[in-house]
């Protein structure tokens, strides 16, 4: 195997601190699916060390025996603060919030709210595969409203497909990625305006997912849907799990716009007790005091989007690349190489480098693949060059 330079410690960027060898003892799920030889590029998992105040708040619990259940308004009222620094936002109440064991589980939870058994709730595909799963593992029906071809919310299909989802007078929802998973594609104001305008001229209910709203690219502004007009019947689910790398430690919010505190309140009190309180701990945290973390990620992120834009156009001119405004994620069209439905598989199988395949992210999604860039750039530069070699 090609030797990859070792990470670079003290370097103010996150994603060049850690070497290869380091990565490979962690026991997560990216770095042990697959076999040593295999670059993993795939699963939403950054190859970061933590942000410091994070270490320090975890460690401080487990020192005093701090691993009970969760409890109190800390997350909450972190992350409302967090919204009003980061994005002008003063809408998170917390009365309003309800701590959920993570983003996924929190739809979940909020789509039972709002839907009943059988009926439908609408996502733009490509999307995030387990919003296929959870859906329809809760006996709700998928209804699709494909992206356009510039990869944006398409309102003319959002609107036909809110009009399948309610035929017969059903109730349905629209689960809103935003930002994108996987385009990385962040919805305007207006957008979301007139998405919240659909949605009250159809009777649906919006659910968003703002997961990766934390993640933005330089320059780059996040519109929470809660804030546009005609949102107040909305609900959200927020973490800081994406950001700080924090899926292991499990904790979300729930946010209820002014009209949907009712519903939230409905939430089953036992739902509480799925959070990780060590997680929300660590949550808190982030959105207290790691900011300067996360913005010497972000620049990261920015310099590894414009690294895999060149080492494309150099190596692999045909993969079709847009870098997001947001998200650690690439959203690669490689079907000009005429590798099928699935080129991961292939990136996988002769260059030993694992990206996602788009297949399970829907209508749209065959012929692409999905990378993180969330890695350190010579992983990113020997990713390619194992793509590359991949079809010699």
């Amino acid at each position: 195997m090609k030797s990859i330079p070792h990470g670079t410690p003290g370097d103010p960027n996150p994603l060049r601190a850690l070497s290869l060898d380091q990565l490979r003892c962690r026991t997560s799920m990216k770095w042990r699916t697959y076999p040593d030889d295999v670059l993993p590029l795939w699963v939403a998992e950054m190859d970061v060390p933590l942000a410091e105040p994070v270490v320090r708040a975890v460690t401080d619990a487990v020192a005093c025996g701090d691993t009970g259940y969760p409890a109190g308004t800390a997350y909450a009222e972190a992350l409302a603060g967090f919204a009003r620094k980061r994005w002008g936002w003063d809408g998170i109440a917390v009365e309003r919030t309800a701590i959920v064991p993570d983003v996924m589980l929190g739809i979940v939870e909020a789509l039972k709210l709002v839907t009943g058994p059988g009926e439908a709730v609408v996502v733009n595909s490509p999307v995030y595969p387990p919003f296929y799963q959870f859906v329809e593992h809760m006996d709700r029906r998928v209804e699709e409203a494909p992206l356009g071809a510039d990869l944006r919310i398409d309102l003319g299909v959002l609107a036909a497909a809110f009009r399948r989802a309610v035929a017969g007078g059903r109730r349905a929802a629209y689960l809103l990625c935003s930002p994108h998973n996987p385009t990385g594609t962040v919805h305007t104001a207006g957008e979301l305006a007139a998405v919240a305008a659909l949605a009250g001229r159809y009777g649906l209910r919006v659910v968003a997912d703002e997961i990766h709203a934390p993640l933005l690219a330089a320059g780059v502004d996040f519109v929470p849907y809660l804030s546009v007009p005609g949102a107040e019947t909305g609900l959200s689910l927020m973490s800081a799990s994406k950001a700080w790398n924090l899926a292991g430690l499990k904790a979300a919010l729930a946010v209820a716009g002014p009209e949907a505190a009712a519903d939230l309140a409905r939430m089953p009190e036992e739902v509480s007790h799925g959070p990780s309180h060590v997680g929300v701990i660590a949550h808190t945290a982030a959105l207290r005091d790691g900011t300067a973390w996360l913005d010497a990620l972000l620049a990261g992120l920015d310099d590894n989007r414009r690294l895999l834009a060149a080492l494309l156009a150099e190596h692999l001119p045909a993969v079709v690349y847009r870098p997001g405004d947001a998200t650690y994620l690439a959203w690669l069209d490689c079907r000009a190489l005429g590798l099928g439905d699935d080129p991961a598989a292939v990136f996988l199988e002769r260059g030993r480098v694992a990206l996602n395949s788009g297949i399970p992210f829907g209508t749209g999604g065959a012929g692409y693949a999905r990378l993180n860039l969330a890695t350190s750039p010579e992983l990113i530069t020997e990713a390619v060059r194992r793509m590359a070699a991949a079809l010699a």
